[in-house]
């Protein structure tokens, strides 16, 4: 019996990258960058920014191929249609087709993965988030808040083994955050790994593990104590 499902052994990881590197014209956005995530973890990414967190999130969502190292999702390499069943990616700029209604767009990600309960659920994340009424109308029309709030909707309406979700917090109001921080901690409770980029304090200290990065190289991995609460503060000069 391997290790992985050895009984009482920690669960095989279901992200994992090493020596992972990215580079533009020379310049190094990640280096020799290594971690396992495993099921069920709630991990806050933090550091300033250009550090290479959403560098390395759109590499783990198969947006962007790795200059060096290598990074596999459930086994899987990035973009492969395991992988994609695998991530749920909530980028830092939410993304839309203009033209699809937002009832539209959360059936089209349910179909597409197969949710047979889609609408049921759809419906409960719009109520949840305060979007309630709104399904019938496009992006254009909506504030920069509610588009962030319409991209969580999207990227929790599908089932994953993986969240990665690109400072998720920013253009929330108070209540909004408070639905987040619920429906991040269900998804762990389905078994799911989630990982946040983040500067905010709160979620850090609400996380069970903390990764730092810093110029693209990892400078930080452990708990959520006082010296990961003030990378999570740090920005650039």
């Amino acid at each position: 019996m391997s290790a992985a499902h050895r009984p009482g052994s920690a669960p095989a990881p279901v992200l994992m990258a090493r020596g992972l590197g990215r580079s533009y014209d020379g310049f190094e956005a990640l280096s020799s960058f290594d971690l396992d995530v495993r099921p069920g973890e709630s991990i806050s990414l933090v550091g300033p920014n250009g550090a290479g967190k959403t560098t390395f999130f759109t590499i783990a969502a198969g947006l962007l191929e790795a200059s060096a190292g290598s990074l596999s999702v459930v086994g899987s390499d990035p973009g492969s249609i395991e992988a994609r069943r695998a991530v749920s990616y909530l980028p830092d700029t939410p993304v839309f087709y203009e033209d699809l209604s937002l009832g539209e767009h959360l059936e089209y990600v349910g179909g597409l993965h197969g949710v047979a309960d889609g609408g049921t659920r759809a419906t409960r994340l719009l109520e949840r988030l305060g979007m309630d009424g709104w399904s019938d109308s496009l992006p254009s029309e909506f504030s920069h808040g509610m588009r962030q709030k319409a991209s969580i909707a999207l990227a929790l309406v599908r089932p994953f083994a993986v969240l990665l979700a690109d400072e998720p917090f920013d253009g929330l109001d108070p209540p909004s955050r408070d639905v987040l921080f619920e429906l991040l901690g269900e998804a762990r409770e389905t078994g799911a790994a989630v990982l946040v980029s983040t500067h905010r304090p709160d979620v850090v200290a609400a996380s069970s593990r903390c990764v730092g990065l810093r110029d693209g190289r990892l400078s930080y991995d452990g708990p959520p104590d006082a010296e990961a609460l003030s990378l999570s503060s740090a920005r650039p000069a």
